[in-house]
């Protein structure tokens, strides 16, 4: 595996299973990872073969724990957050648009992107371990898309994202098994056999009456977004953006300024 992780895809019957593999660095996306998971969903979908897709990351200490921060020190302006945010939510619209049903299976972390992509997937298993949250404003300084928004509203409810976003809150897996995100909460040891389960399940109903219901429900979240370039323009410019990113790499706490 390169330093650069990888994204794999494989099939058992009518399950397909999504990798996230880089464990060294807790899953972290990097942008050659994001590249192939749009590859992948975009295979997924032309295969009327598969019937369930299942996301999982390698090993046991993460789902995915976020984008590969170092690669932000690349970012000057903040149109380069806008871009970011683009392909960012055209990655996350892959995944949700799958016309199949979609698991996540999240041990440990599930963090930024990884939380964006878990919950882009109609249902979660988690271990009592796992942990939920998009910790930026004690960590990097910057911020979510109106669509990213939009979406964990839709699946946490605004006060629980209020306390995603605004205080860097962590949801634990009880707690989002309690809001309905998680809905089954399994120990390490049996989660494999709960994931199948689930899968086997929703490989044996109705593929027209999942596809249509799913295709509702995303029109539905969709409907009526505002323009919010605007935000992610003033996060990815400011000073604050580059001093999160600046100690996040040299592993100090970040100075904030408000600028």
């Amino acid at each position: 595996m390169s330093a650069e992780g990888s994204v794999h895809l494989s099939r058992e019957g009518g399950v397909a299973s999504v990798t996230f593999d880089r464990p060294d660095a807790r899953n972290a996306m990097t942008w050659a990872m994001y590249e192939s998971l749009r590859v992948i969903c975009e295979q997924l979908r032309a295969d009327p073969s598969v019937r369930v897709v299942r996301f999982q990351g390698a090993g046991s200490e993460a789902f995915v724990a976020g984008t590969d921060i170092a690669q932000f020190q690349a970012f000057t302006t903040g149109e380069h957050g806008v871009q970011y945010e683009r392909q960012i939510d055209a990655t996350i619209a892959l995944v949700a648009s799958l016309p199949m049903p979609t698991v996540a299976v999240v041990q440990g972390w599930c963090i930024g992107g990884g939380l964006a992509i878990a919950s882009a997937c109609d249902f979660r298993i988690a271990t009592p371990g796992a942990k939920f949250g998009v910790p930026i404003a004690r960590t990097l300084g910057n911020c979510l898309s109106i669509g990213n928004v939009a979406g964990l509203v839709a699946a946490f409810g605004r006060p629980r994202v209020q306390r995603l976003l605004l205080l860097a809150d962590l949801v634990g897996a009880e707690e989002a098994a309690s809001c309905g995100y998680v809905v089954e909460v399994v120990p390490a040891d049996g989660i494999e056999a709960s994931a199948r389960k689930l899968c086997a399940k929703l490989a044996s109903l109705a593929p027209v009456t999942q596809q249509v219901s799913k295709e509702a429900l995303n029109r539905l979240l969709r409907n009526g977004l505002p323009e919010a370039e605007d935000l992610i323009r003033r996060t990815y410019g400011s000073e604050d953006f580059r001093e999160g990113v600046t100690a996040f790499v040299a592993k100090r706490p970040p100075a904030w300024q408000g600028k």
